[in-house]
């Protein structure tokens, strides 16, 4: 457990069922069901959860195949404790674990919603386009 401030600390850990659930609808990520919360967590490759004493207000997981690609999901903070760098945090801990263990030439995306790419861009995170354009599907 690293701290981070004065009453926040981060845990090098795959958040549990009850609290991924509470901590995507809290801060306004799309709800996910409990059976896929089930199903997903464990192919966390490696997981951050930051507490406030107890309490966690934030989360982020890189997923993977463990060798050629990665993708950096679950970014998120409970809104009262946003503005307090708990975001950058968790993207230090997440590119730091990835720059440690992912072979080299390792393929690391993410999907940067609104406001969130300029954080991302400061960890080394930049646009595809137009090489390549991110797309997604829903099932």
């Amino acid at each position: 457990m690293t701290s981070t401030s004065d009453s926040y600390s981060l845990c090098a850990e795959t958040p549990s069922v009850e609290v991924y659930l509470r901590l995507r609808s809290g801060s306004g990520l799309s709800p996910k069901t409990p059976e896929m919360a089930r199903a997903g967590l464990p192919g966390t490759w490696h997981g951050v959860t930051v507490l406030h004493g107890d309490e966690p207000v934030g989360m982020g997981r890189v997923v993977g195949d463990g060798g050629c690609f990665f993708q950096i999901v679950d970014m998120c903070v409970l809104p009262e404790h946003q503005g307090r760098g708990l975001g950058k945090r968790i993207m230090e801990e997440l590119v730091r674990e990835l720059e440690q263990r992912a072979p080299d030439g390792a393929y690391v995306s993410l999907i940067a919603d609104g406001d969130a790419r300029h954080l991302y861009e400061k960890y080394g995170f930049h646009l595809t386009a137009p090489a390549s354009v991110g797309m997604h599907r829903t099932v």
